[in-house]
């Protein structure tokens, strides 16, 4: 009965304190695309991403309500630094839709604007949003809009001290003249957030890494991992096991936000569901590494390397170069590319499950293939050029008949003068479960399997390749066909050996393989990326950095002839592949499944 009705006030209480307007919400993802767009279109750097802020404690004064509710703690800011452009994930700021969708599409606009000056808080916003308000007068509209519902939720002056209520003057005036207010006096308490402008970026935080969508749990089911938030995190050292954890006085516990060194002494945790709303409440997390397998994990933005044995080097590592976009300079010789081939392959056939399909593929691809026609003027060939024979006849009258001039010809197969190389990328994020049945590596394969049986009747040269990395001194190329092999039963063996490796050092892998496809003297030469997530690595290859090397190395690419083409499975490949490839660069297959079946289609429309 106390249970019951400790529940009935908890949500009484707390409805009647909150603020917010759920029913009006708009999520980040629903609008994600529409501010990329918009964040581009008026100037924004196309190579940040657009991430999801993390909630943090904003420290202005609460009402007596929220006191006692104990809500109200924490906001989400908006912000933007030299990586990412970071939004709430939910907005429900306003009671209509139309203003809180009004308000993500402005924040957009105004982070495009990026002077930045070593100013104070409202300062350096006012000028900012005069900036772009100048530049885009047809946003004015909106913004004052935003500004009327924005001054409906601010707290009223009479309720605040006197320090208090300037700031609140200030930052009311600031929004209505932007640009005509100078930088007030910091109070004792911050104020309430302003919702219209952007906050500085909070302290730097550990880089994290993307892991896959898909988790499994201990029935083997798989659970979406949907809070793709950026967390702040700290490392720290895995407590040794020895020690438990003793609790004399529940006043004494310390909070979930300072850290202890303790060992919780269990495997795994009945209530991992609850980690992840107490994650919520944390201002940073602690990570420690330690070395058990667990069923299932709460996993945020976080990964570790796989262990995969390595195969057989081929030879000394390669050098590349690697573009660092900070400095604006190519680090020569900076990289290390190590090509490598399965030691355990064997000759196979090619899975009973996938003969139909590489069946149907054969079949429509016979289509590329050149067909039979008549070659005149040869020097050779299964008759003679009547044609060529009466003019050499006439110009042998008038004197000037040519002795090299071909008088036969000859019925064969046109040539089809193109080469391509496919690089497919075997980072460690291939090995989650894209359904019940079947793994991203899995997939990977079967596309390799049905992409070379559709194209080794063509007499098309192509070459295969995968990928990955564990930092820059070594970069793992594994060849898997090379230009000058034929396809067949030795060939299988290595796309079936594939497995999942570490990480995604995209830039040196790009160089590399254009090296190999420019040596082949096609006049059209095709260099197809297969991949699952964007560049990363252990080192500063994570981001920015990362992003701006892989564009490089595509510009470089283009340079040489080649045509660089992505085929990407990452349902957030459109936040940063445009950057790197272009509109017309990429493709996104929105269901991994389909891609063994597709990418052969693609390459013969990239090729027609």
């Amino acid at each position: 009965m106390e249970e019951w009705v400790g529940k009935v006030w908890h949500r009484y209480i707390t409805g009647i304190s909150h603020t917010r307007y759920p029913e009006a919400a708009v999520t980040l993802e629903e609008v994600r695309k529409t501010i990329g767009i918009v964040f581009r279109a008026l100037g924004g750097d196309g190579g940040l991403r657009i991430d999801a802020a993390t909630a943090v404690s904003h420290g202005a004064r609460r009402t007596w309500l929220q006191r006692l509710a104990g809500s109200n703690k924490r906001t989400e800011y908006s912000w933007r630094d030299d990586e990412a452009l970071c939004l709430p994930s939910v907005m429900d700021v306003f009671p209509t839709r139309s203003l809180n969708r009004d308000l993500y599409i402005w924040l957009a606009a105004l982070a495009s604007d990026d002077t930045r000056q070593e100013q104070g808080w409202v300062t350096a916003n006012q000028w900012q949003t005069r900036r772009v308000l100048h530049r885009f007068p047809g946003l004015l509209s909106r913004y004052r809009r935003l500004v009327e519902a924005q001054i409906a939720l601010r707290p009223p002056l009479e309720g605040l001290a006197n320090d208090e209520a300037g700031v609140e003057c200030a930052i009311q005036a600031a929004m209505h003249n932007p640009g005509e207010v100078s930088e007030p006096e910091p109070a004792n308490q911050p104020p309430q957030p302003v919702y219209l402008w952007l906050y500085p970026p909070p302290g730097k935080t550990q880089a994290s890494r993307s892991l896959p969508d898909e988790q499994e749990d201990k029935q083997g089911h798989t659970r979406n991992a949907k809070d793709k938030r950026r967390r702040r995190a700290k490392r720290v050292s895995m407590p040794d096991g020895k020690k438990g954890l003793l609790f004399y006085r529940f006043e004494t516990i310390f909070s979930w936000a300072e850290y202890l060194n303790i060992d919780r002494s269990t495997d795994e945790d009945e209530d991992t569901e609850d980690a992840e709303n107490i994650a919520d409440d944390l201002d940073e997390m602690s990570v420690a590494r330690d070395r058990q397998a667990t069923a299932s994990r709460v996993r945020f933005d976080l990964d570790l390397p796989s262990e995969a044995n390595d195969d057989l080097m081929l030879g000394e590592g390669i050098l590349q170069p690697e573009w660092d976009y900070k400095s604006n300079t190519l680090r020569p010789d900076y990289c290390s590319v190590q090509p490598m081939i399965a030691a355990d392959a064997q000759a196979c056939e090619l899975p009973l499950s996938l003969r139909l399909t590489a069946r149907r593929l054969r079949q429509q691809f016979e289509m590329l293939m050149p067909s039979h026609t008549w070659h005149r003027g040869q020097q050779e060939g299964s008759e003679v050029d009547m044609d060529a024979f009466l003019q050499h006849l006439a110009l042998r009258a008038n004197g000037s008949a040519d002795a090299e001039q071909g008088l036969y010809r000859d019925f064969r197969r046109g040539h089809r003068d193109l080469a391509c190389l496919l690089l497919a990328d075997l980072s460690l994020s291939t090995d989650t479960w894209v359904n019940n049945d079947s793994r991203v590596i899995d997939v990977i394969r079967d596309t390799l399997f049905l992409f070379s049986e559709a194209l080794a009747p063509t007499g098309d040269q192509f070459a295969l390749y995968g990928f990955s990395s564990r930092n820059r001194s070594h970069v793992r190329m594994h060849t898997l066909k090379a230009f000058d092999e034929c396809y067949g039963g030795i060939i299988r063996g290595r796309i079936a050996a594939i497995k999942p490796g570490f990480y995604t050092r995209m830039g040196a892998a790009i160089r590399h393989a254009t090296a190999q496809l420019v040596k082949q003297g096609a006049s059209q030469r095709l260099l197809l990326i297969v991949t699952d997530g964007k560049p990363n690595d252990l080192d500063c290859y994570e981001g920015r950095y990362g992003v701006e090397d892989t564009r490089m190395a595509v510009l470089e690419a283009r340079r040489q002839g080649l045509r660089p083409f992505c085929v990407t499975i990452d349902d957030r490949a459109e936040d940063y592949l445009p950057h790197l490839f272009g509109s017309e660069g990429y493709v996104l297959i929105r269901r991994p499944e389909e891609l063994p079946g597709r990418l052969p289609v693609l390459y013969a429309q990239l090729t027609r």
